[in-house]
């Protein structure tokens, strides 16, 4: 088995902006502070719900480099530096890199919808061009492009090729991948409201956006499950399943963002073109989050 880069759960961080769309470094601080007391495994930045793709080259690396001095070694830092443009790529994982990123996250070339073969020359260029772990993130909703299993077990003969973020949200696909690749790749959940059936074939926890409310929890129900308690693990995922809902009744990151707000910190809006949530289902967010106490 390869290095693994982390067990539990993992939040994908958001980015808080100020009113006039900058990051706010100290808002960001403060999350990350929150993140960790509360029993955060890991901290992924600048990744979709980081809302990376409307960052700037230079905001990116600023956002990694400001969060590995936040840190301070006490969690690992996985950056986001994926891109549809393989140049762009390597240039981002190679800045996050010499910033002190610990590992990497790269998600599929999106719109330019690749064959498999170029997949594959995507990942492994990058993966030649930096020493840092690199974790796959296959979600397909949102790239239009999915790493095929066979695809998967290649990649995974390189060697800082250790995981994959697998957000297909098909069981039989997380199967299919940990049967062919368990032993020479790491899967985590890419997806919520699928934690403890793909822990229970073998993924060993999740990167998650339910994390940017409810921290704790979401560590304990990862660590539930690592320890093969799947009754209370899954107690758990059905006890906050209408939340995790919620969290994605807009496009992520608006509910998240909007949520961590409505908790009293100040992330701000999305960049457009996304656009503040609909009042109506602001309302149903809010419901959600007051029933577990997030707020009043």
């Amino acid at each position: 088995m390869k290095h693994t880069i982390f067990t539990g759960a993992g939040v994908a961080l958001v980015t808080p902006f100020n009113t006039d769309g900058a990051v706010d470094y100290h808002e960001l601080g403060r999350l990350i502070d929150f993140q960790i007391e509360n029993g955060t495994d890991a901290l992924i930045i600048t990744g979709t719900t980081g809302e990376s793709s409307t960052l700037s080259v230079d905001e990116h690396i600023e956002v990694i480099r400001y969060a590995v001095e936040r840190a301070n070694h006490r969690v690992p830092i996985i950056a986001g530096t994926g891109s549809n443009e393989t140049t762009i790529a390597v240039k981002l994982s190679q800045q996050a890199e010499a910033v002190g990123a610990d590992a990497l996250l790269l998600v599929t070339p999106y719109y330019n919808k690749t064959t498999q073969n170029g997949l594959y020359m995507h990942y492994k260029t990058i993966a030649d061009s930096v020493k840092l772990p690199i974790i796959l993130y296959n979600v397909p909703s949102r790239t239009g492009m999915t790493i095929e299993v066979e695809t998967a077990a290649s990649l995974a003969e390189i060697d800082n090729i250790v995981a994959m973020k697998d957000a297909v949200g098909n069981i039989t696909y997380t199967a299919k991948l940990i049967e062919r690749c368990g032993d020479m790749m790491d899967v985590y959940s890419g997806n919520d409201d699928q934690i403890v059936p793909m822990m229970s074939i073998g993924a060993i926890g999740v990167i998650s956006v339910l994390s940017n409310v409810m921290p704790k929890e979401t560590h304990e129900l990862c660590a539930a499950a690592l320890a093969g308690d799947f009754k209370t693990a899954a107690a758990m995922q059905l006890k906050y399943l209408k939340l995790i809902q919620a969290l994605f009744i807009e496009t992520n990151p608006i509910p998240v963002k909007e949520a961590v707000n409505m908790m009293g910190y100040a992330a701000g809006e999305c960049r457009l073109p996304l656009y503040r949530m609909s009042d109506a289902h602001r309302e149903v967010l809010m419901a959600e989050m007051q029933k577990h106490g997030l707020i009043p």
